[in-house]
């Protein structure tokens, strides 16, 4: 009888452990960019990978250009384990109370990739990373998207230009203060709803990478471009910190060589991306493009390095300086 009741029990423990081992775990990667940009092609190359290299025991839900929430909503999701994996540009973090990423937002800090990945590939970007975890978050990789240009229904080519245009930011206190510095009037508002305040005249103007610019259509209802490449624009990649602890270590060690391999195939496409959106939105005819002379370009640098100190309190002076230290920046020399 004993041996019978052993055989059953063994019975229905390989029972549950089949259909423990055929139910995949699933990740939901949500984010608010289209499919063809350099975050949504690296978002589709990771599940590419995870799924082939678990062999079908991950499954990847990727939900792209808000399908599931808006900027806001997105990060108090992953937290509440809603989604697992996120790809927020670095200012969300900022009004987490981790008021450090705010440095990515600083403008004309970087003057290439060169110089932003000794930081992203660096020990402060991972130092910043780790700053996640008291949050209930991991971050696992920095994901560009590329150099902001800025876009508004009139010729700004200079700081003076930007007096008094609405112009749309996503929630930094940085960005604000950026725009402050032009004269510009900053509006925080979701990414998914700038096509339309662009069309009705909601706010006059925005900035962003030539790929977000492309995607979304923002080109056709502005008429000028100005080729600023005054900020950065990055992504970080975030999971749910109990999910991705919680997972076979032997899944979360494949996972993360897929998460290594798909952030080197998105950083090496995202300049190539906006290069050929800038030309696509050029060879439209819908936008004016406008390439800033040297006296120009010094000009906006001489307007928004300030914003840089002003911030100082805010982001931290000692990290700010080892940024410099890092690219051998000196806004003195401005």
């Amino acid at each position: 009888m004993k041996l019978y009741g052993a055989l059953i029990g063994i019975a229905v423990l390989a029972l549950s452990g089949t259909a423990v081992a055929e139910e995949p775990i699933v990740i939901k990667f949500s984010h608010v960019v289209a499919v063809d940009t350099p975050k949504g092609k690296g978002a589709e190359k990771f599940k590419q990978l995870a799924e082939e290299r678990t062999k079908g025991r991950v499954k990847v839900e990727v939900y792209p250009n808000s399908q599931l929430y808006k900027d806001k909503e997105e990060v108090e999701a992953l937290q509440l384990g809603a989604v697992q994996m996120l790809a927020p540009s670095l200012a969300k973090f900022g009004p987490l109370g981790v008021r450090e990423f705010e440095v990515f937002d600083l403008p004309y800090l970087f003057d290439s990739y060169e110089d932003l990945n000794k930081i992203t590939n660096g020990p402060v970007g991972q130092s910043l990373l780790k700053k996640l975890d008291s949050k209930g978050i991991l971050g696992l990789a920095y994901w560009d998207n590329g150099f902001k240009v800025m876009s508004a229904n009139k010729a700004i080519r200079m700081p003076e230009d930007y007096k008094g245009l609405k112009m749309r930011i996503q929630s930094s206190k940085v960005l604000d203060g950026q725009m402050r510095a032009l004269g510009g009037i900053p509006q925080v508002m979701a990414f998914s709803e700038v096509y339309q305040a662009l069309q009705t005249g909601v706010v006059d103007g925005t900035e962003n990478p030539p790929s977000n610019l492309y995607t979304q259509k923002m080109f056709e209802v502005q008429k000028y471009v100005a080729m600023t490449n005054h900020g950065y624009l990055g992504y970080a990649v975030i999971v749910n910190k109990k999910f991705w602890e919680g997972l076979p270590p032997d899944v979360r060690t494949t996972l993360e060589g897929a998460m290594k391999d798909a952030t080197a195939y998105a950083n090496d496409i995202a300049k190539k991306e906006n290069d050929d959106a800038m030309a696509a939105v050029k060879a439209s005819g819908k936008s004016e493009i406008l390439t800033l002379t040297p006296e120009q370009k010094k000009a906006m640098k001489k307007a928004l390095v300030p914003v840089h100190k002003e911030f100082e309190g805010r982001i931290g002076k000692d990290l700010i300086q080892s940024i410099y230290k890092e690219t051998g920046f000196d806004p003195s020399k401005l």
